[in-house]
């Protein structure tokens, strides 16, 4: 059987980092396309693996992500998952918030993983593979001054559940929400800066504890896999159980 490969958007930091850890761990080639050259060029480098490549790719672009699909098949011979991990947030108030930032926001988180599932959907059919998006708690319930933020992921959670009813039953497409994931020192080294959490941070939650990017990528890896082929147009909350406290000032 051959080895299944894996593209993971974003991948060179974060979540889509402990993504790619994951997958090449359990024996799977994995391609990440990245923006960020600098953290693409220093993720090649230090994981130095012929089942790992990086493509400079903007997926907001959607000549770079059509380019990137066919450099991916030439590379690797094919695509079984798609992750669509790849967003950028700018948080401040809606008055202040211009419209050129707004738009940047959604041409990242929405119609990125739009244009990624557009342009691999004919491979994954052909592999009966699996479209997994990085959602958010933030789809669902808001800070202040996160609009843009929140919009575009309420706008990948109903991408999420309109892709798995065009695409299947060939492809399974499903999304997580992670809570607070502690990423700080899951970055390029000029960025890395592990955050000091203390006790009240871990306490508030539910389980007990901040969430680590193990614990998304465990979830990314169980969708992935075709023994779940029940599982589709579903968003899986990880959180350690904030959205289900009722808090009380």
């Amino acid at each position: 059987m051959k080895q299944k490969v894996v593209v993971v958007t974003g991948g060179a930091q974060g979540i889509g980092r402990g993504i790619v850890e994951k997958f090449l761990k359990e024996g799977w080639k994995v391609v990440i396309w990245e923006v960020d050259d600098e953290a693409g060029r220093e993720m090649k480098e230090q994981l130095n693996s012929t089942d790992f490549k990086y493509l400079l790719c903007n997926v907001s672009h959607e000549a770079a992500v059509r380019a990137a699909v066919q450099k991916t098949i030439s590379l690797f011979g094919r695509i079984d998952v798609l992750v669509n991990n790849a967003a950028v947030a700018i948080n401040k108030p809606i008055s202040q918030l211009s419209l050129e930032e707004w738009q940047h926001v959604l041409d990242i988180n929405l119609n990125g993983p739009f244009l990624c599932s557009k342009h691999c959907a004919d491979e994954l059919g052909k592999n009966k593979g699996a479209i997994i998006n990085l959602c958010s708690t933030r789809a669902f319930q808001s800070e202040p001054n996160t609009e843009a933020y929140s919009a575009s992921k309420g706008g990948v959670y109903a991408l999420t559940h309109s892709l798995a009813m065009s695409l299947g039953p060939d492809v399974r497409v499903n999304s997580i929400s992670p809570g607070w994931i502690d990423v700080s020192a899951m970055k390029k080294k000029s960025a890395a800066n592990q955050e000091e959490l203390t006790p009240e941070d871990h306490q508030q939650h539910p389980a007990g504890r901040v969430g680590k990017v193990e614990d998304i990528a465990n979830m990314a890896y169980f969708l992935a896999q075709p023994e779940n082929s029940f599982i589709t147009g579903q968003d899986f909350v990880v959180d350690g159980g904030m959205t289900r406290k009722m808090i009380y000032a």
